[in-house]
């Protein structure tokens, strides 16, 4: 189990997580503490504070007007101790944890790859990295950089672009043996077309045909939580998937994977960024740092 330091700043931040989560366990999983310890950790402020700041049931956490009191100072002052230790590390040698967030595809085939070579450059600074394809908010998780592909939603995020990559339609030899090779939109039509399971600004495939563009729908019999799952579904023969070349360049090279319907695609690209927060210009040594080696280290195919 992580354990937090007790002092003064741990326990604010543990309340904070408790109010901004509603609850015990979902503060804890987000710590990756128990419930038990985070229960027991703002039982141990309310007795050092001589106040009760919370109302427990089963349902829901209410707050005492000294827990609201409490919470919204709180959320000040780590808010103030965050850009001390922001402006105080901008000029230092970096050192401390560097909280990264990446969806699956670039975190395993780009990301992952890169961190001997960091650590071993940077050896002060510890990375603590999670691989989703869930679009997390950096203020609410306390990470430090996310690696985003696709459009960026309007933020206040600082974001550096690493590079793009064009998406193509692929399929297994195998599968495309068994079912046949689509030449055109109308036979696409009777292919299973690997989807994805969760909220997407589109969920379509766009073409072009005759100078016309024309979009399909991503439709079959499976569906996947990442990119890497369709990738691996596609591998397997299960169907067509749709996927940017970063991701299974290397596949297509091996042959394990065969772009399909080339002359209708509209040459579309995700461009991929680290993003962060980056208020007034300044960031702290070691999430610089960071930033910096994966503009100088990351390459994506040409294609």
């Amino acid at each position: 189990m992580a354990r937090l330091e007790i002092n003064r700043s741990g326990e604010m931040e543990v309340f904070v997580r408790v109010v901004e989560r509603s609850g015990f366990s979902a503060a804890a999983r987000s710590l990756r503490m128990t419930p038990s310890a985070v229960s027991k950790l703002v039982a141990r402020l309310e007795a050092r504070l001589g106040a009760r700041l919370v109302h427990r049931s089963t349902r829901r956490l209410q707050l005492t007007p000294e827990g609201i009191a409490f919470f919204e100072r709180a959320k000040r002052i780590l808010a103030e101790i965050d850009d001390a230790e922001r402006e105080a590390s901008s000029g230092a040698a970096p050192r401390g944890r560097v909280r990264v967030n990446s969806n699956v595809p670039f975190g395993l085939h780009h990301l992952l790859p890169l961190v001997p070579g960091f650590l071993e450059r940077y050896p002060e600074v510890r990375l603590d990295i999670v691989l989703t394809d869930q679009v997390i908010d950096l203020f609410e998780e306390r990470a430090d950089v996310a690696i985003r592909v696709g459009p960026l939603r309007t933020s206040q995020l600082v974001a550096r672009k690493l590079g793009s990559s064009r998406m193509v339609v692929v399929g297994a030899p195998h599968y495309l043996a068994h079912h046949g090779t689509p030449r055109t939109l109308a036979e696409l039509e009777t292919h299973n077309r690997i989807g994805f399971n969760f909220a997407r600004s589109f969920d379509e495939w766009p073409f072009v045909e005759g100078g016309v563009n024309r979009t399909l729908p991503a439709v079959g019999n499976t569906l996947s939580g990442d990119g890497e799952t369709s990738r691996r579904l596609a591998l397997a023969g299960v169907g067509l998937a749709r996927l940017a070349w970063f991701h299974i360049g290397p596949d297509i090279a091996a042959g394990r994977l065969v772009p399909v319907l080339e002359e209708f695609n509209p040459g579309d690209s995700e461009d991929i960024h680290a993003v962060f927060v980056g208020q007034g210009g300044r960031l702290p040594a070691r999430v610089r740092a960071f930033i910096d080696y994966l503009a100088e280290t990351v390459t994506l195919p040409k294609r």
